[in-house]
C-alpha cells in the first residue's frame, strides 16, 4: 500500500482508513475463489475418475466423497481423514479433488502454511494444466492472506502472469490476486489499473467486477 511515512497527518489517517476498507473487503471476497474453482474441479474429477477407474471402484470414491465432504461441515478431523484417504488410495481425479479439499480444510482451520505446501504438491502432481493452474491461484491466495508485504512479489508475480492469458479460465482470479500483490506491495497506480481492467471486462463474474471497482477505489484512494 501507500509509503506510511506520510508527512501529512490527514495523509496518515487517510491511508489508515483505506487500509482498513481493504482488509475488510479481502475479508469478505476472498474465499469466493475458492467456492467456484471446486465446482470446475469436481467436474473435472468426475471425468477422470470416469475414464481412469472401473465403475465399481468409481463408485466406492464418489461415495467416499460424498461422506468427506458431508463430515466437513460437522467433523473436519474426520473429514480430513477420509480426504487424505482418497487422495492416497483413488488416484485420478478423485486423487486430486480430496487433495484440493485437504488443503481447503486445512486452511479453514487456520493452518495457511500447510494449505500453501498442498497447493506447491498440486502444482507438480496435476497433469491437467486447468487444475495445476487452480493450484498455482489458490496458493497464492493463501500466500497474500497469510503473508502479507513478507511474500515474494517478484516470485508470485512471476507464476501469476501466464495464468491471465486470454484463453485461461483462471485469468480473472489472477489477474485480481495480482491487483491485491500490487496493493500491499504500494503500487496503487498498477493496482489501480488492473482493477479498473476488470472492473469494466463485461466478460467477467458480475461479482468479481463489482470487487475489482471496490478495490479499484480503495487503490485511487476513494
Amino acid at each position: 500500500m501507500a509509503d506510511p511515512l506520510q508527512d501529512s497527518l490527514i495523509r496518515e489517517i487517510d491511508e489508515d482508513l483505506r487500509k482498513e476498507r481493504y482488509a475488510k473487503l479481502w475479508k469478505s471476497y476472498g474465499g469466493f475463489v475458492i467456492a467456484a474453482a471446486v465446482l470446475l474441479v469436481v467436474g473435472v474429477a468426475g471425468h477422470q475418475g470416469w475414464t481412469s477407474y472401473d465403475l465399481g471402484r468409481r463408485e466406492a470414491a464418489g461415495e467416499q466423497m460424498v461422506k468427506a465432504m458431508t463430515l466437513s461441515t460437522d467433523d473436519p478431523s474426520a473429514a480430513l481423514a477420509e480426504f487424505r484417504s482418497l487422495a492416497e488410495s483413488a488416484g485420478g481425479g478423485y486423487a486430486l479433488l480430496a487433495r484440493f479439499q485437504e488443503a481447503a480444510l486445512m486452511a479453514r482451520d487456520g493452518d495457511q502454511q500447510a494449505a500453501i505446501a498442498i497447493y506447491r504438491r498440486l502444482e507438480t502432481e496435476a497433469g491437467d494444466p486447468v487444475l495445476r493452474d487452480l493450484a498455482v491461484v489458490l496458493g497464492a491466495q493463501h500466500q497474500l492472506a497469510s503473508a502479507g508485504s513478507s511474500v515474494d512479489r517478484v516470485e508470485l508475480e512471476r507464476t501469476l502472469q501466464p495464468i491471465t492469458a486470454e484463453d485461461n479460465p483462471w485469468r480473472y482470479s489472477a489477474r485480481q490476486l495480482l491487483g491485491v500483490l500490487a496493493l500491499q506491495a504500494g503500487d496503487n497506480a498498477k493496482a489501480g489499473e488492473i482493477f479498473s481492467a476488470l472492473a469494466t471486462d463485461l466478460r467477467a463474474p458480475q461479482g468479481m467486477r463489482s470487487r475489482a471497482a471496490e478495490l479499484q477505489s480503495v487503490a485511487e484512494g476513494g
